[in-house]
């Protein structure tokens, strides 16, 4: 980090106040060149930033943030301008006149965490806030951005230290006077460590469901009224419904809102048997997302005859809705099959018609309920991440090992330090590069 970089740390286009950040060590250097007088450290001061040829850029306000007591542990400043697109233009390219680098995507957090600030966890909780749609999302991002996963990792590896001690010494002293069973007396660590583990492996679905939204899947045959419930759902016609059978080819998203969480409803193609090419990669697509899904949403038109009363399509699992749709029309002999293989397959039946408000906002309400069933009513995970539940599986694999090799403590210690070396790598206390290039290549310039 031997250069000084900077990005503007808003979005682009017109806005009232656009803000440009530096970090480096010759930040105060770019400062004094633009500011021509360094303001007090963490004080905003009203400052004329001049370009090298002295003409003036902006009127703004400036704040000075020697390290290491900054965001990146780098002396820092913040140029807080107007945000007309010419004047940020105009004070990017000073700072590029004056030697500086346009930073990369997520270099400012990965100087932070090379410098100790902030652990990799406490780096993604980061990305994770500035992605943040919802109240859920927020919470979980500020979690993860206060350490939870950081603290929840240091008392795991206390137990992994207490068992660990417990090896060696049978190990290394073998003719102290020790207790013989001193290697046996490391398995109520372990075992309680294993326990948090798994638990923290089940919390992974939790974080990422959180994070990346809750998936619903709408599925049925053709023309059962799929389309019109995600446009109702949604309050706009983000699918086109016609009368012709097969209209939806591909799958249509939806970011809904449900109790404070993110949800994505998806439609898709109607499944049935078809010979045209484009329509039957459709049908597969529906297939794969329905599996996928969190929830699916089997959707029957309940105003047809026993013709159209189709088979439940196979993807569907205990616990998922039969929504009997057009309930505003008269009910068919499909709406009593349908309702009667809900039972048969453990399905929850609603009648509903996308037509009815009372019926839209009944529907959203057990979806609610559901979505806060599967995700409320607890604290946010502290792993959030499937590179948090690959390591922390790894360490699962190393102590159940080293329980088992109990009577070999020089092996079972051999996989207590492994176990612990991958809960390291969680926080990024040991890490790959490239692992380190990928996460924070995600990230957007400025952050």
């Amino acid at each position: 980090m031997t250069d000084t970089i900077y990005a503007p740390a808003t979005a682009p286009g017109r806005a009232a106040i656009a803000v440009v950040r530096l970090t480096g060590p010759r930040a105060g250097e770019a400062l004094d060149a633009l500011a021509r007088r360094r303001p007090p450290p963490r004080q905003a001061s009203r400052r004329r930033l001049r370009g090298s040829e002295g003409e003036v850029l902006d009127d703004a306000l400036v704040l000075w943030m020697p390290g290491p007591a900054s965001y990146t542990g780098e002396d820092s400043a913040e140029l807080h301008l107007h945000g007309g697109p010419a004047v940020v233009s105009g004070v990017l390219e000073a700072l590029a006149a004056l030697g500086l680098r346009l930073a990369e995507p997520g270099e400012f957090t990965r100087r932070a965490f090379e410098s100790g600030r902030l652990d990799l966890a406490q780096a993604e909780g980061v990305a994770d806030l500035v992605e943040a749609e919802t109240e859920a999302q927020r919470r979980q991002a500020l979690a993860q951005l206060g350490g939870a996963l950081g603290r929840a990792r240091d008392a795991w590896r206390a137990d992994l230290v207490e068992a660990l001690a417990l090896f060696e010494a049978a190990v290394d002293f073998p003719d102290e006077d020790l207790p013989a069973d001193v290697a046996r007396r490391a398995r109520p660590a372990l075992e309680r460590l294993t326990r948090a583990l798994a638990e923290a492996v089940d919390g992974v679905r939790r974080g990422e469901q959180v994070r990346e939204g809750y998936a619903l899947a709408l599925v049925g045959t053709p023309n059962a009224g799929k389309s019109t419930l995600l446009n109702a759902l949604s309050r706009r016609e983000a699918a086109i419904v016609t009368a012709t059978p097969g209209t939806t080819r591909d799958v249509i998203e939806v970011s809904l809102r449900l109790g404070g969480y993110k949800v994505i409803l998806a439609d898709t193609a109607g499944l049935r048997e078809t010979v045209d090419l484009i329509e039957a990669e459709g049908v597969r697509r529906a297939r794969r997302r329905a599996a996928e899904a969190d929830l699916r949403l089997w959707v029957v038109d309940g105003s047809g005859g026993a013709e159209a009363a189709s088979p439940p399509p196979d993807v569907l699992c205990p616990g998922d809705l039969c929504l009997v749709a057009k309930a505003d029309l008269p009910a068919g002999d499909a709406t009593a099959r349908a309702l009667a293989e809900s039972t048969a397959l453990g399905l929850e039946p609603h009648r509903v018609s996308a037509h009815r408000a009372a019926d839209v906002e009944g529907l959203e309400a057990v979806l609610t309920r559901r979505v806060l069933s599967a995700l409320g009513g607890a604290e946010p995970p502290a792993a959030t991440r499937l590179r948090h539940a690959g390591l922390l599986s790894e360490a699962l694999v190393r102590l159940e090992s080293a329980m088992a090799l109990a009577e070999d403590p020089e092996l079972a210690a051999e996989d207590v330090r492994l176990a612990a070396r991958a809960l390291d790598r969680v926080t990024g206390r040991i890490g790959p590069e490239d692992v380190l290039d990928r996460i924070f290549s995600t990230f957007c310039i400025g952050k």
